[in-house]
């Protein structure tokens, strides 16, 4: 398959004002270790956007390795100044970039998805969904700031899929493929959940409200499992103001972060 490279002047043109900086490489180990090592050296990351044509060390959540072929995805990182957001709010970010990247892809390619806590964005069948796109935020350290990567699979193939867990746009029969047009959504998309988070320091009404109707998770009884194999077991209430979920189980509501947990699993009914 052909794989066209991407053009920084039409996605800078179509993403709007917010980001100060798109930059494109070939090839790195990670987007969010560069512009974490660059924020940690004293470089001002905010609304800078790093992206990478093919990762070679790109992870999840606990350091999972994943990787697809050159120019099958979208993987990028946003650097973003927390110094005017207090740390009670950080734990939402992650949570919105998830709601910015589901609408994106519905907007621009017209293919539903959903967001699994805290991570996950899902697409496929209702019965057994899959991994379209993950995202990851780490904070700098000492510098106020916070990178989030996303990773979105655009064109790669069954063949080509690291986990046949995961899918990709062109896979769900995607309107659109062109990762510019892709790319330049889900940055205004972003930079309008990010605007609103930092107005409201947090998560507003509307945050939370567009969160849930979009969760695969909420609603749903799942099965998180914690350090040491214990288990936290029961149906999933709500995300609390600190972005962490909320578990109702026997013995009353469990509420855990994503730190916290090794794995999420639906449980079957």
């Amino acid at each position: 398959m052909k794989r066209a490279p991407l053009d920084t002047g039409v996605v800078a043109g179509r993403a709007g004002p917010f980001w100060r900086s798109i930059d494109v490489v070939e090839q790195t180990g990670s987007t969010n270790a560069d512009l974490l090592t660059r924020a940690n050296a004293g470089d001002d990351i905010d609304g800078a956007v790093l992206v990478a044509e093919y990762q070679s060390a790109g992870r999840g959540r606990h350091g999972r390795h994943w990787s697809a072929p050159a120019r099958s995805q979208l993987s990028f990182s946003v650097g973003l100044s927390l110094a005017d957001v207090t740390p009670d709010a950080w734990g939402w970010l992650p949570l919105a970039a998830g709601v910015a990247v589901v609408d994106a892809v519905a907007e621009a390619a017209g293919v539903s998805s959903g967001l699994k806590w805290p991570n996950d964005v899902l697409a496929g069948s209702v019965d057994a969904p899959r991994k379209l796109a993950g995202i990851l935020a780490e904070v700098a350290a000492p510098a106020p700031a916070v990178v989030v990567g996303v990773g979105l699979n655009v064109t790669m193939t069954a063949e080509e899929a690291p986990d046949p867990r995961a899918t990709s746009l062109h896979l769900l029969g995607a309107a659109q493929t062109d990762r510019n047009v892709l790319l330049a959504a889900v940055l205004r998309r972003l930079a309008d959940r990010i605007g609103r988070w930092r107005d409201a320091d947090g998560a507003d009404a509307e945050l939370i409200a567009d969160y849930r109707s979009r969760s695969h998770t909420l609603g749903s009884r799942v099965r998180a499992t914690m350090p040491g194999d214990q288990h936290v077991e029961g149906v999933a209430r709500g995300i609390d103001d600190l972005g962490r979920l909320q578990i109702d189980t026997d013995v009353g509501l469990v509420t855990v972060s994503a730190g916290d947990i090794a794995h999420l699993r639906p449980v079957p009914p």
